[in-house]
């Protein structure tokens, strides 16, 4: 089935090309040239990613984001700047971005990162009729359900971007096992960051926020100091 890409870009030649290289893909695309315009078609046409331009008349790219993740929109984003800035990358990613490009980019690049992305995504989202109800996750008082992307603490259901939750997944999948930030980097986004360790941090703080009780004295994902992290099984299990 054809995927629908939805791109929030007030440039329009880089819209214009972003359209017409995401079309010789395969893919079908929505444009919107402002920020309130791109917000409204999401939450009307609900596409299967976004394209989002971080610097938008009527509504900033960051103002997008936060409102859609605020309304429990789990559609994948990828960020779009024209600063190589750290702050704007990992402020992005704080507020529910999956991933950021930053301009100027090659076609290629931006359509392996939208299948990367979208691979990521349906990997973990597999529909329900194909679900077999046997792969789940039970801590203490977390349970974790990979192919229905669901996650309760305390039979409360949590919510949780993509990328938060397949990076759940994988810290459960090698549960008590040291995983460095460069593992996390290679195994969850797919793709060297070269050095930009921070997105990892941000994403573990963002998942400690959501299922641990006391995030200073966190019982399920530990730090290894000077290494990573682990996510270790309760010891009063």
């Amino acid at each position: 089935m054809e995927k629908t890409i939805l791109v929030v870009e007030d440039e329009f030649s880089i819209a214009t090309l972003l359209k017409y290289n995401l079309e010789r893909a395969g893919f079908e695309v929505l444009l919107a040239h402002d920020g309130k315009v791109g917000f409204e078609m999401a939450i009307e046409k609900t596409p299967d990613l976004i394209i989002l331009d971080l610097m938008l008349p009527t509504m900033d790219g960051m103002e997008v984001c936060k409102e859609l993740r605020s309304l429990k929109k789990n559609i994948p984003i990828i960020m779009l700047t024209a600063r190589d800035d750290e702050f704007d990358k990992v402020l992005g990613l704080e507020l529910g971005a999956d991933d950021y490009m930053t301009k100027p980019f090659s076609p290629r690049e931006v359509i392996a990162r939208v299948k990367a992305v979208l691979r990521r995504f349906t990997s973990v989202t597999i529909p329900e009729e194909e679900e077999t109800g046997k792969n789940f996750y039970l801590y203490d008082n977390l349970q974790v359900f990979p192919e229905r992307f669901e996650a309760f603490l305390d039979n409360i259901p949590l919510e949780f971007t993509p990328k938060e939750f397949e990076l759940l997944v994988y810290l459960l999948e090698n549960k008590n096992r040291v995983l460095t930030r460069d593992q996390l980097l290679s195994a969850v986004w797919n793709y060297d960051f070269a050095g930009d360790t921070r997105i990892v941090d941000v994403h573990i703080s963002h998942l400690r926020d959501k299922i641990e009780e006391n995030t200073r004295k966190p019982k399920f994902i530990k730090t290894i100091r000077g290494i990573g992290y682990k996510f270790e099984e309760p010891k009063n299990i």
